[in-house]
This record gives structure tokens, sequence and C-alpha cells, in this order.
């Protein structure tokens, strides 16, 4: 007699995904019940459930399963449906010889191995309150789905989760740096200065800073680095804002005629093309983060030659590191956020939070980056302590988090938070969250619903 599946309420997942599923049930021990049989009604013990494979062959690996008061060791494969094994070319391929068990959501099939013998095969049983449970989480409308539930969760568990991702966190961002090292051959200051605009950019606009600053390199910048002018006329142009579609209203504009001069001049002498203007995010946002001033403040720290790496470097305190960052704008920008009308003095290029958001997902990156990639690991240290020193960052995500119960008192935690939200939350992969792990083995042992 054939059973039926244990996995019907489990909406909306697909067969790929219900795979995965059925492995991480099989992975963790989470089957509602010990007292299991195979289709043939021999009692199963599950001794060892193996190692996952990540790769081509049998998905668990070294199991060890006492079948019938006999102890077999090899390897476990799990299907939805066990004509899958035959679908995918399995009882023809050596390489499942081995397999001691089969374990299936329904047993649609016998199942053998390439010389006929008959493999033993499980349905696996799982509580219907832990597939409640996993479609209340990844299938759920709100921003937070485990939000009501974190409360009950340990405070070990949530506080060694934060700390895993925090480093997470940093070794992705390592990852970028360790990227542009490589392309500008070892450069710390070429470095540092695609990482400086790319951050200026604060999100709306970081994608299209990192891209002018790759398209106008340092080399090609430090040839003026005597004149603040040309080196604002090379990254305005180059950003695609002094073309003339884009300053129609400001055509009479003595410092636009200026520029777009120079830059027509030096285009023309290093063959430089420009940026599309359509790559800026220039409506909806505060006048301070208009992509105007933060190219001035770009090429401000280019003005006499770019070393800013060397200085951070350098610098040993958090306020010492805070003004580095401390620009007062001269000149046009001290009274403009874009071409054009002139507003009142607004000398001061970033805002006190603004430049804790710059040391927190740059200066603390380059830190750790330098320390990881020079096996100086006082620099990655000194991130850690610089990140810990800091205030958490206010916005969307810190907050909610903080509603459901998770306070963030420094910037390492919130930095943690933004992780999880993005990297887990957003993309539902509560399987691989501690904290959805906690919840759903709760749900799958207790019958306890999330």
């Amino acid at each position: 007699m054939r059973k039926s599946s244990n996995f019907a309420s489990f909406n909306a997942v697909l067969p790929f995904a219900m795979e995965r599923l059925m492995q991480y049930v099989w992975q963790h021990r989470l089957w509602c019940s010990e007292d299991m049989t195979t289709n043939d009604g021999r009692r199963v013990r599950v001794l060892d459930p193996g190692l996952l494979n990540t790769d081509a062959g049998p998905d668990f690996f070294n199991a060890k399963v006492e079948i019938d008061g006999h102890v077999w060791v090899g390897n476990v494969e799990i299907h939805v449906r066990a004509s899958d094994w035959h679908r995918h070319g399995h009882d023809t391929d050596k390489a499942y010889d081995n397999v001691i068990l089969h374990v299936v959501d329904k047993d649609d099939a016998p199942i053998q191995r390439t010389n006929g013998e008959l493999i033993p095969q499980l349905v696996l049983q799982v509580s219907p309150r832990f597939g409640e449970s996993y479609n209340n989480l990844v299938n759920a409308k709100v921003q937070l789905p485990c939000a009501k539930q974190l409360l009950s969760v340990p405070h070990l568990t949530i506080t060694e989760w934060v700390e895993a991702l925090a480093f997470e966190r940093l070794h992705g961002k390592v990852e970028r740096l360790r990227e542009l090292h490589g392309l500008y051959n070892g450069s710390w200051e070429d470095v540092c200065y695609v990482t400086l605009a790319r951050t200026l950019g604060f999100g709306l606009n970081s994608d299209a800073l990192e891209r002018l600053a790759r398209r106008t390199p340092l080399r090609l910048l430090h040839k003026h680095s005597d004149s603040l002018l040309q080196i604002e006329a090379l990254l305005m142009g180059q950003a695609g804002l002094l073309q003339d579609d884009v300053n129609q209203g400001n055509a009479n504009d003595p410092y636009v005629q200026q520029l777009q001069r120079e830059y027509a001049f030096l285009a023309n002498k290093f063959s430089l093309k420009p940026m599309e203007s359509e790559a800026w995010r220039l409506f909806r946002i505060r006048p301070q983060n208009f992509p105007y001033r933060r190219i001035a403040l770009l090429a401000h720290f280019v003005y006499g030659g770019f070393n800013l790496m060397q200085r951070i470097m350098e610098t040993d305190t958090v306020q010492e590191l805070r003004e580095l960052f401390q620009i007062e704008l001269t000149g046009y920008w001290a009274n403009h956020y874009t071409f054009g009308k002139a507003t009142p003095a607004t000398t001061r290029a970033l805002s006190a939070s603004s430049i804790d958001v710059v040391l927190i997902n740059m200066v603390a990156t380059l830190y750790y980056a330098r320390g990881e990639m020079t096996d100086d690991f006082s620099l990655c240290e000194r991130a850690i302590s610089l990140l810990e020193a800091l205030k958490p960052e206010q916005n969307s995500i810190v907050a909610t988090f903080e509603v459901a119960g998770i306070k963030a008192d420094d910037a390492l935690t919130s930095q943690a938070l933004i992780q999880l939200r993005r990297n887990y939350c957003d993309t539902r992969k509560c399987l691989y969250c501690k904290i959805g792990h906690w919840l759903l083995s709760r749900a799958a042992r207790r019958n306890d619903k999330i």
C-alpha cells in the first residue's frame, strides 16, 4: 500500500524547494516520531543522519541507520516522490549503489540499485504543525514574520546569531574590497577612493558614485590634483551632469559654463566619455544628498593628492576619525546644493550622523579588510572596536527589530540586524537563520504553531 504525502501542508513549495526542505528535516532530525518503519514494515532507527552533500551524488554521506536490528553505514538519498529515483537515472548510476535508505515524501514506486537489488524506502513523517509553522514564516506578507515569537527565543541563541551575522556582513564587504585590491594592483589608496565614492552615495546613489570613481581613476585625477576646478570638472563631466540637456535651466550660470569648458578640453585630451545622467537619483531625496554635493566632496578629498587611506591608518581615536570627514565646502558649493539658484550657507558637507555612517560602512571595513589581507589582526580588532564604539544606525530595519524585542546598542549590532533582514528575512531564508531554526525545531518537537 502506497503512503500519501506528509508534506501536503506545505503550500506553494516548488518540488526542488520541497526536496531541500526534506533534506533540512532529515539533517536536523525534525521528524515527528522515532517510531519509523520502511515501506515493507521494517523498523528504522536513525543513529546518524550523515553529512549533507551539496555536490553531485547522494544527498547525505556516511549515515548510520539501524534497520530491523541491523546497523547499516552508507549514503541516504532524498526525493519528493520515490519515482524521482528513476526519473533522475539513479537506477543505472553506480554512484548510488551504496545508498542504504531512500527517504521520500510520497511512496509511489519501488527503487533498486543497478544490479536490481531493492533499496529500503522510508516515508518521512513530519508534524503538521511544522508545515503550518514553515508556511507562516516563508509565505507571510509582513516584513518580519517571526516578530511575535522573538521574545520566546533564548537570549543566548539570539546574541550568538547576531554576533555571527556581524562578522558575516563584514566578510561580505571584505570580498568587495579584495576584488578592488586586485583590480588596482594592490593600491590601497585606489581601494579607499572607490569605497569612499560608494559610501558617499548613502544607498540611493552608491552604485552610480562607484561607477563614477571607477570611470575616473585616481591616476587621471592626480594629473590635475593642484586644481580643484579641474577635478570638479572631470568628476561632474564624467558623471554626465555637465551636458547641455541636463543643464538647460542653468545655461547662463558662469560656474557651469566654466566647468563645461574645462571638461570639454580634458575629455578631448584623454578621450573621455561621460556616464548617462539617468544613472543618478535626483528626485525625492534631501538636498544634502544631491549627487552634486557628494561629487564636490569627493573632489575635495582628491584636491592636493588623495591620501585618505594613509590618514585613516594613522588615526587612533574615533573623534580623530570623525575630524577627517568634517569638511567645509568652499566656493560655489558653500551655498549650492545643485547647479543654479543659490541657497543659504550650507558649507558643512556631512552631518554628524552621516559621518558616523561613513565610519561604519567605510572605515571599519577598510580596517578589517586590510587586517585580513595582511594578517594584521590588530586592524581587525580595531574595526570591531570602532563598530562597538559607535551608536547604532537609525533606520527602519533597526527600528523594526527593536519593536520586536532585539535592541541594537552599538553599530556592530545594527550592522548584524541589517544583514539578518536583507539576507534572511527579506529572502525568507528562515531555514538558514538560527532564530528560524529554533522556532521550527520547537514546532516540530512540541507541536507548537508559529
